[in-house]
């Protein structure tokens, strides 16, 4: 319940109760027994009125009964409520209420009247400033819909549900269709966008049929990866720690599914205020019911004048709403009670008063008054049997569908065809018949738009339309009665189709952003006409080629989960005429991608993958082979399997340098150069992502649709140049990460924590590799990614056990590995298990440390040999000479030493030799150090790093 319908009130003062009033003030006004002044000059105001206003003043902020008032003003006679309407409209008008900002007395329906000002008691010196209006406000974000300029009869609605919100965390405005709940949450969000600090999300579930798509939708707005059935643990792990309004509208059809998740928001995530709007309360804990009645009209029955009626926001609203659709004509006193008479009819109903007030200027009021009567017929019963648009506004939009013309009635009925906002150019593919020109539905656009059953708002320099909830629903069942839904649905269908396929074409040139946003405006007829035609037979035709163009938006929208689904069912549905063709290609990319991260890195994903390169190069698709051969060192990178990496990468380099793209050269180096310091060659991989660095400003410029997106060569570059022997430059390439914020690609952000992670390691600040693993941990929690949580307790296992904390160690990585294991997810075991190994040797545990590097030595040399193989041989040397085996350490020592040098990695090379060195004292040979020597004496940096600290602590003991 809100406030208005279940507040308690003070106990009554009792009719005539003596008021303590010597003298109040409020605003520019003074009150001294019954004389009311305003800056000092008396205002003449009735005894009844007088009355009336030192009672609610003497209890301001308080809800004071109807009846009381009337007991108190009117002691021992029976007067109607309609004499305190008439006497509260008077004292309205002498204060100014609502002028100017200024808010004095607010109508709280069913209970009674509440005086809102700030009350001073006793004298003051100088009269205060009439109540400001509120300060300016920073622009709130365009993600917000736009706000109506003037927003009438609900002034006094938005400080106390922005009050509500605040202290109860979680508010449902419930209300019928058509009363103005989407309008009301609208103007809360802009309002509270500071309140917030920016951190306001509007979601409109309007457009969205499938209720399973409800926490997907959330999480895509939130920019989470979604890339499984139900991201509802993603959005709380996402929403735990942050303080955010995250608005709900227009919940009703979906509601059980918002409900749930909702219920699950409030419990878990305590900064999350949470606004829906539904025709029903969502029924779950910790919801407050905040009712938006129907805006106040004017008393039945009693005579008016013109500025009487106009104090109630019913007749404001209704006249404002009417001199913009160009009635110029005055209200008279004459016209006041016919005015009055039509805002009764209309029952206070904000989209049914917009509907009768654009009509004003054809028929007049006396006629609007009259077509009331007899072609509108309003039904509040709320039964739940029948849909609840029928019990609100069915009639509603009877009689509005009745005004218009035949042109426009068609292009009405096939509007209603769209799930979401659509442009002008939409309209005419959908609502033009076939071979007429557009014209026609220009025309018939803009009187739709003239007469509120469409609405319009600006975006940039062009506007945007949509039908309303309520009014699509009643222009579909027209559409459908008339036989035409599947022919405009598969119209629809076909438009959504080429568009996505038109935007497709546009990728790599322009300006991207503002092209993805312009696809991402169609998820929701994307969905609906992927919907449409895989349950008709009229959208066979059209199955393939919709779920190709649709697939690259999923992708970018990292909607993982949908792009798998309707890539898998328009693959299953090839005919000849698509098999090999460029929506095959398109399906078997997006599939393989999808697959990748959502089951896996199954063999499915590579099968996908490979299908999509064969028909790009039989195609000649140069951009889509680069796409998916990068997808496929991908692939290899995750599965570790190392020995395709370098022919994959140099066969993208070939295509990109036929392409001739400065950014896909760039993009092709960067694949090249990780490729070959996985596989083992840090000099070439050196070479190649020096190559990408000096090239890196193109490719940091490019967006989501260039097909080289993504590909920065800093961070595998400063692993190359650890393994080099160039540890500070290695940090300079890092650094810069560690403060810096998320970027929109959310699994290139977890490679390089991870990445970046192994370099702090490496150089033994394990502080940073803390912070790092941190930051991992969360970021992949937040968006689902499974194996880089895995990743993240492997980096912290890692820095316990070098801070000598070896058994909780061993448990974690215990716990990681085979997590890892069972998603194929191959990139970061073999240093864990070398973790692993030397956790267990720290608790005396060798043979089974032993065991472990031997059998991960084993998978390494059967995938192809690895960049850290040779520490993997050096570990093993370590735990042999530990368990007394000098032979078969000194041939572990040897291995690493001479893969080492071959690889370029004088890192490695400087760990071994320590430990040659060692092993060579104690096995007593003399001037165990000359190897040791010479390798330190190649560094020209990182001497403040552990590997040469520790190096240059050994030889310095030597010397002495």
């Amino acid at each position: 319940m809100t406030e208005a319908s279940a507040g308690h009130s003070s106990p009554s003062n009792g009719a005539g109760a003596s008021l303590d009033l010597d003298s109040v003030s409020f605003g520019p006004f003074s009150l001294r027994s019954r004389l009311l002044e305003k800056d000092g000059a008396p205002v003449k105001l009735g005894s009844r009125a007088t009355d009336i206003l030192r009672l609610l003043v003497s209890r301001a902020g308080e809800v004071v009964p109807k009846n009381e008032i009337i007991s108190y003003a009117w002691s021992g006679l029976a007067v109607e409520e309609i004499s305190l309407r008439v006497h509260v409209a008077e004292l309205r008008k002498v204060l100014g209420d609502g002028k100017g900002g200024a808010r004095y007395i607010t109508n709280i329906p069913s209970r009674g009247y509440c005086f809102v000002a700030p009350v001073q008691r006793g004298e003051r010196d100088v009269a205060p400033a009439p109540v400001p209006r509120s300060p300016e406000r920073a622009a709130p974000s365009p993600s917000l819909p736009h706000r109506l300029d003037r927003m009438i009869g609900r002034d006094d609605v938005l400080p106390e549900l922005s009050a509500r919100l605040l202290s109860d965390r979680f508010v449902t405005l419930r209300g019928p269709g058509g009363i103005g709940k989407t309008t009301v949450a609208t103007a809360l969000a802009h309002d509270m966008w500071q309140t917030f600090e920016g951190h306001v999300h509007f979601l409109e579930f309007g457009p969205l049929k499938d209720a399973a798509l409800v926490a997907s939708t959330v999480a895509a707005t939130l920019g989470l990866v979604v890339h499984h059935d139900d991201p509802s643990g993603s959005i709380i792990n996402f929403l735990r720690e942050r303080r955010l309004l995250l608005i709900l509208d227009s919940c009703e059809h979906v509601i059980d599914e918002v409900a749930r998740l909702a219920e699950n928001i409030y419990r878990e995530a305590p900064g999350i205020a949470i606004l829906a709007t539904s025709r029903e309360s969502l029924l779950v804990e910790g919801e407050q019911i905040f009712e938006l009645v129907p805006l106040p009209g004017p008393p039945q029955g009693v005579r008016l004048s013109a500025g009487e009626v106009l104090d109630y926001p019913a007749a404001r609203l209704f006249l404002d709403r009417a001199a913009a659709a160009g009635h110029r004509g005055d209200i008279t006193d004459d016209d006041a009670e016919v005015l009055a008479e039509i805002c009764g009819k209309l029952d206070g109903i904000a989209l049914a008063i917009e509907l009768a007030a654009v009509r004003v200027g054809v028929y007049g009021l006396r006629e609007i008054a009259a077509l009331l009567d007899s072609r509108l017929k309003l039904e509040w019963r709320g039964r739940r049997t029948a849909p609840p648009r029928q019990q609100t506004l069915g009639a509603t939009l009877d009689w509005s569908y009745g005004l218009i013309g035949e042109s426009e009635r068609i292009v009405f009925q096939h509007l209603a065809v769209f799930a979401g906002p659509f442009t002008l150019k939409g309209a005419i593919a959908v609502a033009a018949e076939e071979g007429a020109p557009g014209e026609g539905v220009v025309d018939a656009l803009e009187q739709l738009v003239a007469k509120s059953l469409v609405s319009a708002q600006p975006d940039g320099a062009s506007r945007r339309y949509r039908l309303l909830d309520a009014t699509r629903a009643y222009a579909r069942h027209k559409l459908a009665d008339g036989g035409e839904a599947d022919a405009i649905a598969r119209r629809h269908a076909l438009y959504v189709q080429r568009t996505l396929e038109a935007g497709m074409a546009e990728q790599g040139g322009g300006d991207q952003v503002f092209s993805l946003q312009e696809r991402a405006s169609l998820l929701a007829d994307a969905r609906a006409a992927l919907e449409w035609s895989y349950a008709n037979d009229d959208g066979v035709a059209l199955r393939v080629p919709l779920a190709g163009s649709a697939a690259r938006l999923f992708v970018e929208l990292n909607l993982l989960n949908e792009a798998r689904i309707w890539s898998g069912r328009a693959l299953a549905m090839l005919d000849d005429a698509n098999r090999g063709g460029r929506w095959e290609l398109e399906l078997q990319s997006t599939l393989g991608h999808a697959f990748m991260f959502t089951e896996r890195n199954s063999a499915q994903a590579e099968a996908a993958l490979r299908r999509g390169l064969e028909i790009a190069e039989a195609l000649g698709d140069h951009a889509n082979a680069f796409r998916l051969l990068s997808r496929l060192n991908m692939f290899y990178r995750r599965t570790g399997d190392y020995r395709h990496l370098v022919p994959t990468a140099l066969h993208a380099e070939r295509i990109a340098r036929l392409i001739g793209d400065t950014a896909g050269i760039a993009g092709s180096k960067a694949l090249v150069g990780v490729s070959y310091h996985l596989a083992g060659d840090q000099v070439e991989a050196q070479a190649h992502l020096d190559e990408g660095v000096r090239d890196d400003a193109a490719l940091r410029g490019t967006q989501p649709g260039h097909f080289a997106y993504s590909r920065t060569p800093q961070i595998p570059l400063a692993r190359v140049l650890w393994l080099r022997g160039f540890p500070d430059r290695a940090l300079d390439c890092v650094r810069p990460l560690v403060g810096a914020a998320a970027p929109r690609d959310v699994v290139m952000h977890c490679i390089a924590l991870c990445w970046s992670s192994s370099v702090f390691g490496w150089v033994g600040d394990w502080a940073a590799v803390e912070t790092m693993t941190e930051r991992l941990a969360t970021h992949a929690s937040v968006h689902g990614l499974a194996p880089y949580q895995a990743v993240a307790t492997g980096f912290r296992a890692q820095t316990m056990i070098a801070r000598g904390e070896a058994a909780g160690g061993v448990d974690l990585l215990r716990s990681a590995l085979p997590r890892l294991h069972a998603d194929r997810y191959e990139l970061y075991v073999s240093a864990f298990a070398a973790d692993l190994s030397q956790g267990l040797a720290a608790l005396g545990r060798l043979t089974e440390g032993l065991q472990v590097l031997r059998e991960t030595i084993g998978r390494v040399e059967q995938a192809g040999g690895a960049f850290d193989m040779p520490e993997l041989l050096r570990r093993r040397g370590d735990l042999e000479a530990r368990a007394g085996d000098l032979d078969a350490a000194e041939a572990s020592l040897a291995a690493s030493l001479a893969l080492a040098e071959q690889q370029g990695a004088l890192s490695w090379r400087l760990r071994t030799e320590m430990s040659l060195a060692a092993l060579r004292r104690q096995q007593g040979i003399q001037d165990p150090f000359d190897g040791l020597t010479a390798t330190y004496a190649r560094f020209a940096e990182g001497f403040e790093t552990a590997d040469l600290k520790a190096a240059r602590l050994m030889l310095n003991q030597a010397s002495a």
